[in-house]
């Protein structure tokens, strides 16, 4: 069956690209002897079909259902290693919330910062220039 369908697969391949330049739908069918072979223009996938019931039944050829099985089941296994990762993530990453002394020593520095920044706002109302602790007045040379 897939020897006798081969040629047919090749066939529809080379179709395909004809078929979806010229406007014709996505699907495009092809007699054989065993019923129909359904070619996906967009994808290039390729699938059996056959009458049944009066209704066309259509699967997908083996190597492609090969390829389906594969994907699905690595994805499978993909999403049960998230399951089991977000679970333990979850739980597991809890805010560390910080010591006594970090919250001192940011609140220190937090005070020095407030109070140096008070007084160049208080220097800055009464228009005087008060130098850092230290340092030298630097001369006006023009």
């Amino acid at each position: 069956m897939r020897i006798c369908s081969l040629p047919v697969i090749v066939a529809a391949t080379l179709l395909a690209g004809s078929a979806h330049a010229e406007g014709e739908g996505r699907y495009r069918m092809e007699k054989t002897e065993g019923g129909f072979v359904r070619l996906d223009t967009t994808t290039g996938e390729v699938s059996l079909c056959r009458e049944q019931d009066g209704q066309i039944v259509c699967r997908m050829a083996a190597d492609e259902r090969a390829a389906f099985e594969k994907e699905l089941d690595l994805l499978t296994k993909r999403v049960e290693a998230l399951e089991k990762g977000g679970a333990t993530a979850l739980s597991d990453a809890k805010p560390a919330l910080p010591t006594d002394e970090e919250i001192d020593r940011t609140m220190s520095i937090m005070e020095k910062m407030m109070q140096r920044f008070m007084g160049i706002v208080k220097n800055l109302e009464d228009g005087e220039e008060e130098t850092a602790p230290g340092k030298d007045t630097i001369p006006q040379k023009t």
